[in-house]
């Protein structure tokens, strides 16, 4: 938090030297806060510290930096944890893929949509922020009525979280605004925030969307099995491992929640052979941009040229 804090009054300062130094700086800005929000997600899981108390409502501060409501985004990461790799229960807090036959079978408008929707840079470059700043603001987006998915989550908690969420961020934001200039404000922090959606957005993908995945039917889905199988381990530098809070570890982490972050490079450390289950180099992720339909019969992830 001091090195965030610290880096983002560097960047107002820059504002009236170069609003090139700024634009630099948002680089060291959104990986410091791609570490805070792993410490978000931690405190979700319960496994930031011992308290639950203390998770919470670290948690719910953090809100006020990653723009995510903390107790909704708790329930829907869970849900997506409890069904990763399962494919009659494909649920939030995944990124929506199909498989090879369910393709076949959509329309031509269908096909249409999801192709769109699995192109990179709409998925990740323009989707991911907007969920961020836009679709997290609005809680009858989660309502039963809009999507079945959401039916297993407490409609009353959403809109709680979500609209409690939103006042605070008038507030928070608000105040700041009125110290240092809402052009100020904006000009400093929405680009942290539009670059860590995506950097968070590419995480989320390459952590299950890799050829060798795990996708199985509910009758032979296997939780452990998907957890470790269905996830990816991330090998990346140690200073970028360091930025995302160590979830490159995704594996052991999906194995086991409880883990904190700072614990699971230990973990990896005792147990050498996870190191070479479902391990990606960042030139190794590059390449899972083109896989986008699951396919049962190889039990791999395939690009819509392969399938067709």
């Amino acid at each position: 938090l001091g090195l965030f804090f610290a880096t983002c009054a560097l960047m107002l300062y820059a504002l009236d030297i170069s609003y090139w130094i700024t634009a630099l700086l948002v680089i060291p800005a959104t990986g410091l806060l791609t570490r805070l929000f792993i410490f978000q997600h931690d405190c979700g899981h319960g496994s930031f510290f011992n308290s639950k108390a203390a998770n919470d409502w670290v948690g719910r501060f953090l809100s006020l930096l990653t723009v995510t409501p903390y107790d909704f985004w708790r329930r829907a990461h869970n849900m997506h944890h409890a069904t990763s790799g399962d494919l009659d229960r494909r649920s939030i807090g995944g990124i929506d893929t199909v498989t090879v036959r369910e393709y076949n079978e959509m329309t031509k408008r269908q096909k249409i949509i999801y192709r769109i929707y699995r192109n990179p840079f709409v998925l990740l470059v323009l989707g991911t922020p907007f969920h961020v700043l836009v679709v997290q603001r609005i809680p009858f987006m989660y309502d039963p009525h809009f999507h079945k998915d959401y039916q297993t989550l407490s409609n009353r908690a959403c809109w709680k979280s979500i609209m409690m969420t939103n006042v605070s961020l008038v507030v928070f934001y608000g105040f700041l605004a009125s110290v240092f200039g809402f052009g100020a404000l904006l000009a400093v922090y929405l680009p942290v925030v539009i670059a860590t959606a995506c950097v968070g957005g590419w995480l989320f993908f390459i952590q299950h969307q890799f050829e060798d995945a795990y996708w199985e039917r509910h009758q032979s889905w296997e939780r452990q099995e998907a957890a470790l199988m269905g996830s990816s381990y991330y090998a990346l530098p140690k200073v970028l491992q360091w930025l995302t809070g160590n979830i490159g570890l995704h594996h052991i982490h999906h194995l086991c929640s409880s883990i904190p972050n700072y614990k699971l490079q230990a973990c990896m450390d005792a147990r050498p052979e996870l190191r070479g289950v479902n391990r990606l180099t960042f030139r190794d992720s590059l390449k899972c941009l083109r896989f986008k339909l699951w396919d049962e019969e190889s039990s791999r992830l395939v690009s819509f040229e392969a399938a067709a």
